[in-house]
C-alpha cells in the first residue's frame, strides 16, 4: 500500500473520525443497537484507520492522490 493521503487530509480525517465516534457513542446510541449509531461509528472508524495508515482505497479507485511527492534527486 502506497501512501496516497497528504498531511492535511490525514488530519481532517482523524478529527472527523474521532468526532463521528464521539457522536455515535454519546448521542446516537450505538451501544443500544441504533442502526444510525452503528453506521456513524463504522464511518468514523474507517476515517480514523485510513488517517492512521495514510492509505485510502477509494482514492486508488478514483485515481486521486493528496500526498505531496518529492521528486527524487
Amino acid at each position: 500500500m502506497k501512501t496516497n493521503e497528504g498531511t492535511a487530509d490525514r488530519a481532517v480525517r482523524a478529527i472527523a473520525g474521532i468526532a463521528a465516534l464521539v457522536v455515535a457513542f454519546m448521542f446516537l446510541g450505538v451501544t443500544a443497537g441504533s442502526i444510525l449509531g452503528i453506521v456513524v461509528a463504522v464511518v468514523g472508524a474507517v476515517l480514523l484507520v485510513t488517517s492512521l495508515v495514510g492509505f485510502c482505497p477509494a482514492y486508488t479507485l478514483l485515481g486521486m492522490n493528496t500526498c505531496k511527492v518529492k521528486p527524487s534527486a
